[in-house]
């Protein structure tokens, strides 16, 4: 049905070669993917995906485009890539880059089992809630089983009920445990819960994945090494998170237990996963690994968030939902001055979570975004 084209694709008509500002491209776009110009914002909370790409990733992006290097991850970018994410983490693991989370996430988690296998997860967990049953396709067949726990968290003590609720033939058999690193809820594992999470699965005889979109933001939140968040706590394998934190396209999938990287490639190349020129992918990871500034940017967006979480609890009929622990505040205001805030210009989810609004910093976020943010919700609420 024609209503049901995606923006992406009703603007794929656009000529663009015409264009030659902002306000051409904008003209040549059907009225109903218009944005009003008035309203639209440079910058918005709705996601960290966003953001653009970060100075040092585009710089690397744009060295990387010259000359003629190997294909397939045949070239130094990838290389250098690869070597600086096993010095970040301090272990020889083997490193893949793919072209977005949710390969990233499926494909590791299909590495990890069998089809007849089943995959537990927290409730609002990413991998159960935003990836259209990639993760099931891609195990031909595996079997999400949901976790419950506070804050967006696993509760170890419900891994062993869901582990021992049947072991007949006809139910599929728990096999992975998979952690979301930070939350869907923007809340964080420290060390010692991870720990406590990886020594029931070793018990039972399970495997520990961490969906790690936003890892750098733990990293920053709570100031250890990423090793004490990843294979020094149990977890074997990692979708290392990029994008959203500066990257313009390309997630890592890190294997700490190498022997689950057995043939990985191949999976890879099956899925489309497989850039054939792959520096493309892997030289933003070089550019943002470098000189610090993967850290130094999610230690931004953690600060903005923070800033806003507390501007945001001052307001007399708003209420912050979840502990604001890293780039994401999660709060709860009347409908009427939420759909007065939009009217506004700004944009935001209310269906990631569990209720309520989610407003997302990103690497980029300023200040006076924050400060601007909070007055107009404040002068919506008076006007609702």
């Amino acid at each position: 049905m024609p209503d049901r084209i995606p923006a992406y694709r009703a603007t794929a008509a656009i000529h663009w070669e015409m264009a030659s500002t902002i306000e051409d491209i904008i003209s040549g776009i059907p009225p109903r993917h218009q944005e009003d110009p008035v309203q639209a914002r440079f910058r918005q909370f709705a996601s960290d995906n966003y953001a653009g790409i970060c100075p040092e990733a585009w710089a690397a992006m744009e060295q990387a485009n010259t000359g003629h290097v190997a294909s397939y991850g045949d070239d130094c970018w990838t290389a250098r890539a690869a070597e600086l994410i096993r010095q970040l983490f301090e272990t020889p693991c083997e490193v893949f880059f793919v072209f977005n989370g949710t390969a990233a996430n499926s494909l590791a988690l299909s590495a990890m089992c069998q089809s007849y296998h089943s995959i537990l997860c927290h409730e609002t967990a990413h991998v159960e809630t935003d990836e259209c049953g990639a993760p099931e396709f891609f195990s031909n067949g595996t079997k999400i089983l949901l976790l419950p726990g506070e804050d967006g968290k696993i509760d170890p003590r419900g891994i062993e009920s869901k582990v021992k609720r049947r072991t007949d033939i006809h139910y599929p058999k728990p096999r992975v445990v998979s952690l979301t690193q930070a939350t869907e809820l923007g809340t964080v594992y420290r060390p010692e819960e991870i720990r406590a999470i990886s020594e029931e699965v070793r018990r039972l005889g399970l495997r520990l994945h961490m969906d790690g979109a936003r890892f750098a933001n733990a990293v920053a939140s709570l100031g250890v090494a990423p090793r004490e968040l990843t294979w020094g706590a149990g977890v074997e394998v990692l979708s290392l998170g990029g994008t959203k934190n500066g990257g313009g396209l390309g997630e890592a999938v890190v294997f700490f237990n190498r022997d689950l990287a057995y043939e990985f490639e191949y999976r890879c190349k099956q899925a489309g996963q497989l850039a054939s020129k792959m520096r493309f992918l892997s030289a933003p990871w070089v550019g943002m690994l470098s000189e610090g500034a993967w850290l130094r940017y999610a230690r931004h967006a953690n600060e903005m968030a923070a800033l806003l979480a507390a501007l945001l609890a001052e307001i007399p009929g708003v209420s912050i939902l979840f502990p604001r622990e890293a780039n994401s505040v999660f709060v709860q205001f009347p409908e009427a001055a939420g759909d007065r805030l939009r009217e506004t210009g700004w944009k935001f989810y209310t269906f990631i979570g569990q209720g309520g609004a989610r407003l997302m910093c990103s690497w980029d976020t300023t200040e006076e975004d924050v400060r601007e943010l909070a007055d107009t919700l404040r002068t919506c609420l008076a006007e609702a």
